[in-house]
C-alpha cells in the first residue's frame, strides 16, 4: 500500500530547514521510494538538499524552488528567510527513478539524455507508466518532447522552477545536481491508480481568432492579422498603460488567452507576461501560426474556488482510495490571489479531507490531457493523485 507523509520548515538555516522538514516524513514512515522537495530561493539549495539526504539516506530526491511558499495539511507555509516542504512517498512495490542534469547541447536533446539515463536507473527495458517532469520556464515543451522520443506519449505532470520576482533566480534539483538551466524528471512504474486534472478552469468568452505571426517560440506578433496588443486591447477594454510592459502580466492574470486544437477543445492557457513597444506581446509558453486562440476570463474568486472544483474532478478520475496528492498551481494566479492564499488552503482541505498532499507554486504547468496529450501551459492547475 502506497503512503505518503508531507514536512515543513521555515527555519532561517538552510541545514537546518532541510533537516526539519525531512525528520517529519521519515517517523513512522518506511521503505521510501523518493521525495519531492520544494523550497524558497533564499537558501543554499545544496545545503537543504545534503542535509534532507541525511535524514532520509539512500532516498532519490527532486524538486525545485517555488515562488513564494507551499501548502500542506499545515497550511501556507513560507518566509522571508525562506521554507522547505518536503513529500515523501513509501510503498514496498513502487518503483521511481530520478535523473536531472544541466542543459547539454539543445533542450530536446537534454531531455532525451535525461530520460535515457531514468531509463538505465530503473533496469526496466520499458516506458513508465507516468512521470514528473521539472524544467525552468521558457524551453519546457522542447525538454518534454526530447523525453518523448525516448519514452512515448507516457502521461506525466509538473511544473516549471520559480522564484519570488521572476529574476531569473529559480533553480531546479534532485539530490545528485542543482541548477538553473536543466531538466530532471521521475519515473514511476507501478500497478496503482494515478490520475491528473490539468485546467485553467478560466471561462470562454466570444473573443476568438487566429495567430498570424509570431516572432521565435514566445512572441505573438498578430492575431487575425492586427497587432497582437491591438487585438488583445480590443477584446479586453484594457488602456494602453494596463498592458504596457509589465503591467500586462498582472493584468492578464485574470484575462489570459486560451489555444485550442483542431476540433475547437481549448488545450493550455496561455499568459501574456509582458507588452512591447512595437505592438507585440511576450507570452509564457511556445506558440504556432495558424492556432485559434480565445480570450479567457475569471474573476479572483472564481481562480480559488477552482481550486476545489479542480480537486473533486480530480477524485471522481481515480479508482479507488487516494494515498496522496501533488498540486502544481501557477505562480500567477497565486500572485492575483494574494493575501487570500488562506482561502485555497481552506478549498483544498475542506475537499480532500485529510489526505496528505504538498502545493508548490510554478512558473509553468504540466499536465495530461484527456485526449492523450502531455501538455506544458500557464496560469494553470496541474492535480494529480496517487492511489493507495
Amino acid at each position: 500500500m502506497l503512503k505518503i507523509k508531507t514536512g515543513t520548515s521555515t527555519n532561517s538555516q538552510a541545514s537546518m530547514a532541510g533537516k526539519e522538514a525531512a525528520a517529519q516524513v521519515k517517523e513512522n514512515l518506511q521503505d521510501m521510494k523518493m521525495a519531492f522537495v520544494y523550497s524558497g530561493v533564499q537558501y543554499d539549495q545544496k545545503e537543504m538538499l545534503d542535509a534532507v539526504s541525511e535524514e532520509l539516506p539512500g532516498v532519490p530526491l527532486i524538486g525545485n524552488t517555488s515562488f513564494t511558499g507551499v501548502i500542506t495539511q499545515e497550511g501556507f507555509v513560507s518566509s522571508s528567510d525562506g521554507f522547505v516542504g518536503v513529500m515523501a512517498l513509501s510503498d514496498p512495490e513502487l518503483k521511481v527513478s530520478v535523473a536531472g542534469m544541466p542543459k547539454e547541447g539543445t533542450a530536446r536533446e537534454t531531455g532525451h539524455k535525461v530520460a535515457a539515463e531514468a531509463l538505465r536507473r530503473s533496469g526496466k527495458d520499458k516506458a513508465p507508466d507516468f512521470f514528473y517532469m521539472s524544467a525552468p520556464s521558457g524551453e519546457e515543451e522542447y525538454y518534454l518532447k526530447g523525453i518523448t522520443e525516448v519514452i512515448g506519449r507516457v502521461p506525466f505532470f509538473g511544473g516549471s522552477a520559480a522564484d519570488n520576482a521572476i529574476a531569473g533566480e529559480w533553480l531546479l534539483y534532485t539530490d545528485e545536481m542543482v541548477t538553473a538551466d536543466g531538466v530532471s524528471v521521475a519515473f514511476f512504474y507501478t500497478d496503482k491508480p494515478f490520475a491528473n486534472n490539468f485546467t485553467g478552469a478560466y471561462h470562454e468568452t466570444k473573443n476568438a481568432g487566429v495567430i498570424t505571426k509570431v516572432t521565435g517560440d514566445r512572441t505573438l506578433s498578430e492575431i487575425n492579422g492586427i497587432p497582437a496588443m491591438e487585438q488583445y486591447r480590443r477584446w479586453t477594454g484594457a488602456s494602453e498603460d494596463d498592458i504596457r510592459g509589465g503591467n500586462l502580466l498582472s493584468y492578464a492574470i485574470c484575462k489570459p488567452l486560451g489555444v485550442k486544437d483542431r476540433l475547437g477543445d481549448l488545450t493550455a492557457i496561455r499568459h501574456p507576461m509582458n507588452g512591447n513597444d512595437d505592438g507585440t506581446m511576450n507570452i509564457g509558453n511556445n506558440l504556432a501560426v495558424g492556432t485559434a486562440v480565445i480570450q479567457m476570463e475569471a474573476t479572483v474568486d472564481e481562480l480559488i474556488e477552482a481550486v476545489g472544483t479542480t480537486l473533486k474532478e480530480l477524485k471522481d478520475k481515480i479508482d479507488g482510495p487516494i494515498a496522496g496528492l501533488h498540486l502544481v498551481h501557477c505562480g500567477g494566479r497565486r500572485a492575483g490571489i494574494d493575501s487570500r492564499i488562506n482561502e485555497v488552503t481552506a478549498q483544498v482541505k475542506k475537499t480532500v479531507g485529510y489526505i496528505p498532499f504538498i502545493m508548490e507554486f510554478t512558473f509553468g504547468e504540466y499536465g495530461y490531457e484527456d485526449d492523450g496529450n502531455n501538455t506544458c501551459g500557464g496560469l494553470m492547475l496541474s492535480f494529480t493523485a496517487f492511489g493507495k
